[in-house]
């Protein structure tokens, strides 16, 4: 692009906000209040030792798929993506390169809210501009440590996403520390759900070796994952997270499984109609053990990943190529929410949502299981990934406004796994306001700027902390 973009004054006090009765609801009630960030990515090892992240390409390119599709679709080299033969600087000037065709695409908003957020800059990052963003960024990375950054951006708690056999000696280390941020773990147990994944029986001795119990039969399985979670719960965890393309509810029986895992422990092939009766046994396990706990549990519902073979032989797993599925969701959600209220075993859930054709599906179904004094039980989860921009935001927003209750919701999450990605919420803040102020100049809504305001500092902050109830 030979033309420059014009650099100054994009991301302005009333970016996003259409109105004065936006600006006031951002700036009077959403833009100060502390963020509680229930879902992402973040290394606790990187808190612990919490050495200054020192390098741009290292803290904002790194793992970062959204980023890496940009510049895949730009046509820019894969060394420069994810290669080892390039420089940090090469592959930031890339990115440079790439961001002014990211008109209209999130990453133009997010590139610009983070620099000016982070480094208090107000370029357009563009390749007239790469070096001195590159050096300015860098210069200040120096001496900023990972809790120096969420301090900075206000957040007072995150949750990880941690696997179960995880020792938390990161997290044991953080809560030593006299830190701003609260860093809690969260119970990522996909990998014990997917049985005909290659990598299951090598992962259930990594299983016996934490927990001590020798996995013979599904009894004893689930003795080592109810081990599990209770160290999980005393170190703090309060959250479960799924990452599957849909929720199992097959039919099945404790006998049935317990015959699927032993073929499996014997080296034997199963069927997937075998492997969806044992996942579907697990996760219903799984989910009666959270409710005991009083955890919530999260499903992320609708992927389907790594469809590139010629760049996952070259990158690996979590390329950077997955996209948005087309799984049956509403009969297995139905299915097993069903059975666990009826049981009086489930727990508070939230549900996202991958394919917006599905959005007024998984709408609905949350208003299915609402429990007396559990105020937002079951919670339609925010605009996800592909989603997680104003387009979607607005749609996730106003259908839950359509059929359950906005006032209720726990608001927006990262899902990132940069330290420099909390900007999103007040991406989402600004978002927010304008959506409210337009109902408002539309007569659609009271004009009482308190009543309203009070409910988007709810939305933003104020339902996470009683809906989580963070130890």
């Amino acid at each position: 692009m030979n033309k420059k973009i014009k650099s100054k004054g994009f991301i302005t006090d009333n970016f996003l906000l259409n109105s004065e009765q936006a600006n006031i609801l951002y700036h009077q009630y959403a833009k100060n209040m502390p963020i509680i960030d229930y879902h992402n990515h973040l290394s606790p090892k990187q808190i612990a030792e919490d050495k200054p992240v020192a390098n741009i390409t290292d803290a904002w390119l790194n793992g970062d798929h959204y980023k890496w599709r940009g510049m895949r679709a730009n046509g820019i080299e894969e060394k420069y993506i994810t290669g080892k033969d390039s420089s940090k600087e090469e592959k930031f000037n890339k990115w440079a390169e790439t961001v002014p065709y990211t008109l209209r695409n999130p990453l133009f908003h997010w590139t610009q809210l983070e620099l000016k957020r982070y480094f208090d800059i107000d370029e357009v990052l563009q390749s007239s501009t790469a070096t001195k963003i590159y050096e300015k960024a860098n210069k200040v990375l120096e001496t900023k440590t990972p809790s120096q950054l969420l301090e900075d951006m206000n957040v007072e708690v995150i949750c990880t996403t941690d696997d179960p056999v995880d020792s938390l000696e990161y997290h044991q280390a953080i809560a030593k520390k006299n830190i701003f941020t609260k860093v809690l773990p969260t119970f990522r147990p996909d990998v014990l759900v997917l049985i005909e994944n290659e990598s299951y029986l090598s992962y259930l001795k990594k299983l016996e070796r934490s927990t001590e119990v020798s996995i013979n039969n599904l009894e004893s399985l689930l003795t080592a994952i109810q081990s599990r979670i209770d160290f999980f719960d005393q170190n703090g965890c309060r959250i479960s997270d799924y990452g599957l393309s849909q929720i199992y509810a097959f039919d099945f029986t404790d006998k049935e499984a317990n015959i699927v895992l032993k073929k499996r422990l014997d080296g034997e092939e199963i069927s997937s109609t075998e492997a969806n009766l044992f996942a579907s046994c697990i996760l219903y396990n799984l989910c009666k053990m959270y409710h005991a706990k009083d955890w919530t549990q999260q499903f992320h519902l609708g992927a389907i990943r790594d469809n590139n073979d010629r760049l996952n032989e070259q990158v690996g797993a979590d390329a950077g190529c997955d996209s948005i599925g087309d799984f049956n969701q509403a009969e297995f959600m139905s299915k097993l929410f069903n059975r666990l209220d009826s049981e009086n075993s489930l727990s508070k859930t939230i549900c996202y949502n991958l394919n917006p054709a599905y959005n007024e599906v998984f709408a609905t179904m949350m208003g299915n299981y609402s429990e007396g004094g559990v105020p937002g039980k079951m919670q339609f989860g925010s605009g996800w990934w592909f989603l997680d921009q104003k387009d979607g935001m607005e749609k996730q927003m106003n259908i839950l406004s359509n059929m359950g209750l906005l006032s209720r919701f726990v608001g927006m999450l990262t899902d990132s796994r940069s330290f420099l990605s909390f900007p999103r919420h007040e991406y989402f803040r600004r978002i927010l306001c304008d959506l409210m102020a337009e109902d408002l100049n539309k007569g659609l809504i009271p004009n009482d700027l308190p009543f309203i305001g009070k409910i988007i500092q709810d939305i933003c902050y104020n339902n996470a902390v009683a809906y989580f109830k963070f130890k």
